[in-house]
């Protein structure tokens, strides 16, 4: 039987989580969690001051030599209960994502479905941590090559996908032995509280994840990534907010993993599929409703397909149905907040005096909510600023190329390196786009590309590290080296 609203709610913890305890903070005022599609209160919750992130510090500290020393076996079953509750459990975790964050109820169950493999994933990893012994090339000694958890962790999460931001990192921490203080974005946090609930239940012991909410984020933060006891700090946002944190995690010389901006390219050659193409370009643009790291934001089209490819696109947008996420229908969203819309309506204006022509949308839905119309922009000239911009939106703008080689020149033109994709038939130039695209990642002849399996990160101002696949655990392990001197042998 399925939960109201309402019942839902009532299952949401409104405190913070410290040392396995919900206590409340000890902020001036609580923060009210808004239904984007609404603008309306959905839940009031506590504010953490900087003395409460500190002392969800002091909690995993407190925990940390403990929880190291726990058998592989012992976290993975732990992850591997919590994988069981989430899908168990799997309708009110999309209808919780689906009312703080805004997406349609059938994509916030996609996000269960993937947010919920980290765990699953990391389950798996958490038996394969491995070292190695062998001889010392010179013959005089072994050497023994260890791993083991690098400490207690801080984790950064953004809005934009509240679990599988979450347990991207929480599944990877748990995995290697790290405890963790867990910052959730303040616009959408009521989804990691449910799920550290959920982690409670599965037998997760006191200290090892702590979960701190607040208004006032680097206020908070900053005393956590200043403390001595801190080792690791991961991060999910903005390049800025990026760069400030390493700034602050340099005086300790924090191991750091950094998922920031993107400015994906999507390029369409004269001989792809193009009905295949603009199914890819739905996927890798309205994903989200556009805001994700890994949206395609500047659709790099041949020449003589641009105007065809606009055409199809248009239409497949007009065709969605602007509504709030979890009423029947619904298959766009809005945006998170009016700060959002605003800007928009920025880009899309700023493309139009630029030289830019609007094939559909450009202006906010009618009613209550942050809606933004989804808008396809054509002709738009290379150098225009919505090309230099992390949309975080429902828009596409469409800029012309000819030659394979400025196509890659427009695709690598930005500071970011994140995700790239592109679709032709040709295999031999497909091999060539995978060898020339600045990217960490690349969808060829696909919109999607995340997968729990696969390394998730990118180049350039994009970040540091990898999350996911094999590559995501050895972010919370350091390597130990045993150097053990030869001995003569036995008579």
């Amino acid at each position: 039987m399925s939960l109201t609203e309402s019942e839902l709610l009532a299952k949401v913890p409104t405190g913070l989580f410290i040392n396995g305890q919900w206590v409340q903070g000890h902020g001036e005022r609580q923060i009210q969690v808004e239904d984007p599609a609404t603008g309306k209160t959905l839940l009031t919750i506590a504010n953490a001051t900087a003395d409460d992130g500190l002392a969800a510090l002091t909690a995993a500290d407190n925990a940390q030599a403990k929880w190291a020393k726990t058998s592989p076996r012992e976290r993975s079953e732990i992850l591997r209960l919590t994988f069981e509750l989430v899908r168990a459990r799997s309708e009110e975790f999309a209808m919780l994502i689906s009312l703080e964050m805004g997406k349609p109820l059938a994509e916030a169950r996609g996000e269960v479905t993937y947010g919920n493999e980290f765990l699953r994933w990391f389950s798996e990893e958490a038996v394969r941590i491995t070292g190695r012994f062998g001889s010392l090339p010179e013959g005089h000694g072994r050497m023994l090559v260890s791993k083991r958890p690098v400490g207690p962790a801080f984790a950064i999460t953004p809005w934009n996908f509240p679990l599988a931001m979450a347990t991207r990192k929480i599944g990877p921490a748990i995995a290697a032995g790290c405890t963790m203080v867990v910052k959730p974005a303040e616009l959408t946090p009521l989804t990691t509280l449910l799920l550290v609930k959920t982690m409670e239940e599965a037998g997760l012991p006191a200290g090892v994840v702590n979960v701190i909410t607040t208004s006032t984020s680097s206020t908070t933060s900053a005393p956590i990534i200043a403390d001595s006891r801190l080792r690791k700090i991961t991060f999910t946002g903005s390049t800025e907010v990026g760069r400030r944190l390493l700034e602050q995690s340099a005086f300790q010389v924090l191991k750091a993993s950094m998922e920031l901006g993107g400015n994906a390219p999507f390029i369409v050659f004269d001989d792809a599929n193009l009905d295949a193409a603009v199914e890819g370009a739905m996927l890798a643009k309205l994903r989200n409703i556009g805001q994700a790291c890994t949206a395609a934001n500047r659709f790099i089209v041949h020449d003589s397909v641009a105007d065809e490819f606009a055409t199809k696109l248009a239409a497949k947008m007009d065709a969605l149905k602007l509504g709030r996420g979890v009423a029947d229908g619904t298959t766009m969203g809005p945006v998170i907040n009016e700060k959002a819309r605003e800007n928009m309506q920025r880009l899309v204006d700023v493309t139009v005096k630029e030289g830019g022509d609007v094939v559909t949308g450009g202006e906010s839905g009618a009613g209550e909510g942050y809606f933004f119309k989804p808008t396809v922009l054509a002709n738009v000239q290379p150098g225009s600023t919505i090309l230099g911009e992390e949309i975080f939106g429902p828009i596409a703008p469409i800029v012309r190329f000819k030659t394979e080689s400025q196509a890659v020149e427009l695709a690598n033109d930005t500071v970011y390196g994140l995700v790239s994709y592109a679709f032709t038939e040709d295999l031999k130039r497909g091999m060539r786009l995978v060898e020339s695209l600045d990217t960490g990642m690349t969808g060829l002849n696909t919109g999607l590309v995340s997968n729990a399996a696969a390394p998730f990160g990118g180049f350039k101002q994009s970040g540091l590290g990898r999350e996911g696949g094999i590559e995501g655990i050895e972010e919370y392990l350091e390597t130990k080296y045993v150097m053990i001197p030869a001995t003569e042998a036995i008579d």
